[in-house]
């Protein structure tokens, strides 16, 4: 098996969260866009001692202007030459628009490249809530969705797809009205719900309960539930190219999937462009225009929705999920007993306890798990919507 990084020389700038200990936000982008063979520059919106699912932390918040001048330290020092960049959680409105100012910059480079206007790409997660709660200030929704438009690539959730599209998503025919309403309103090329949790046309979603009581050492029981993945990259004209992955959600609260999930992303977009472009010339005579040096890597209107690089790049993503979860499952279990019974066992740790320990055995396994992610078996296919 090929050791070469699955994509070309590839600089990527990060702007997220960074903890101390744990996998979530650039600690887990950095580590995983690396491992993928990228170069990476760090810029971190938050310093904190942990994730903020363990309920305490300590730490403190980047300002709009620290991010400024962390901006300028790297332009000054010619370091602000890179081909993609990923942002994720970052505090406060004003921050939001800092982060949106240097997209901004790198796409006006790039538009002044005529010719070779793909040559930055910017994948946009809107970190703003889940599960029907915000959980930013109110302030954050509005500068998102004056950002959108520069993005070629958004990774909303459900919840925040219905906040930037205002739409209510309740079923199908309610979520591609969202997606057509995003494409259409704010022109962004590529769009990835990354967790959709309602029933969907032609996907049967398992509804078996399980009744057995947790103890704190108790192995995680098998999935009962399922979720989806819906995609869509826009045609000339706007209109939506949809596509969905539906695929077993393991039970438990995992922390930094959706880092996990948005730095492969960027990775898995840039290789599936670089393979279609070698495709094509290979098949065609010099002189096309190649998939890479077109604005937003937007696919002509003829290539077929399960051929386009999101769908593909999706596809290998989920399949590198499924094989980390799979293995956090795995060792979590081992470590959450061995951590109670080192306290006494499960008669003599508080509830409190359980929950820190919990949250530190379900931390996503990556530097042992490599293979997950740049060779993963591809499980869950993408349909047609």
């Amino acid at each position: 098996m090929s050791l070469a990084p699955p994509v070309p020389e590839t600089n990527v700038l990060a702007v997220a969260s960074h903890v101390v200990s744990g996998n979530v936000g650039n600690k887990i982008a950095v580590f995983t866009l690396q491992s993928m063979g990228c170069e990476v520059a760090a810029l971190n919106t938050v310093q904190f001692s942990n994730h903020t699912g363990y309920r305490q932390w300590k730490g403190t918040r980047v300002s709009a202007q620290e991010i400024r001048d962390l901006w300028d330290g790297l332009r000054q020092s010619y370091l602000d030459d890179f081909d993609m960049m990923l942002s994720g959680y970052v505090p406060g409105a004003a921050a939001v628009e800092a982060v949106g100012g240097i997209a901004k910059e790198l796409r006006a480079k790039a538009k002044a490249d005529k010719g070779h206007e793909g040559r930055f790409f910017w994948v946009l997660d809107p970190v703003m809530g889940d599960n029907g709660k915000i959980y930013v200030a109110e302030d954050v929704v509005p500068a998102y969705r004056n950002l959108v438009p520069y993005a070629d690539l958004i990774l909303p959730n459900q919840f925040e797809a219905e906040l930037l599209s205002d739409v209510k998503i309740t079923d199908s025919a309610s979520l591609e009205q969202a997606i057509a309403v995003l494409h259409e309103r704010y022109n962004i090329p590529h769009i990835v719900i990354t967790s959709v949790s309602l029933p969907l046309k032609g996907s049967q979603a398992p509804s078996v309960s399980n009744s057995r009581a947790q103890s704190p050492v108790q192995s995680v029981p098998p999935s009962t539930k399922t979720m989806s993945v819906v995609g869509s990259s826009m045609t000339s004209s706007r209109k939506p190219r949809l596509f969905k992955i539906h695929f077993p959600v393991f039970d438990g609260y995992f922390s930094g999937t959706g880092d996990m999930f948005a730095a492969l992303m960027v990775t898995r977009m840039r290789e599936a462009v670089h393979h279609d472009d070698a495709a094509a010339a290979a098949s065609t005579p010099a002189g096309g225009l190649l998939l890479r040096d077109t604005a937003s890597w937007l696919s002509a209107d003829s290539v077929d929705v399960l051929d386009l690089p999101l769908a593909k790049a999706a596809e290998k993503v989920l399949a590198s999920m499924h094989e980390v979860l799979a293995r956090t499952c795995e060792a979590m279990v081992v470590e959450l007993r061995r951590a109670v019974e080192a306290r006494g066992g499960s008669d003599k740790v508080d509830s409190e306890t359980v929950h820190l320990l919990r949250s530190r055995s379900a931390e996503l396994r990556l530097a042992r798990n490599l293979e997950c992610l740049r060779n993963p078996e591809i499980e869950y296919r993408a349909e047609k919507m």
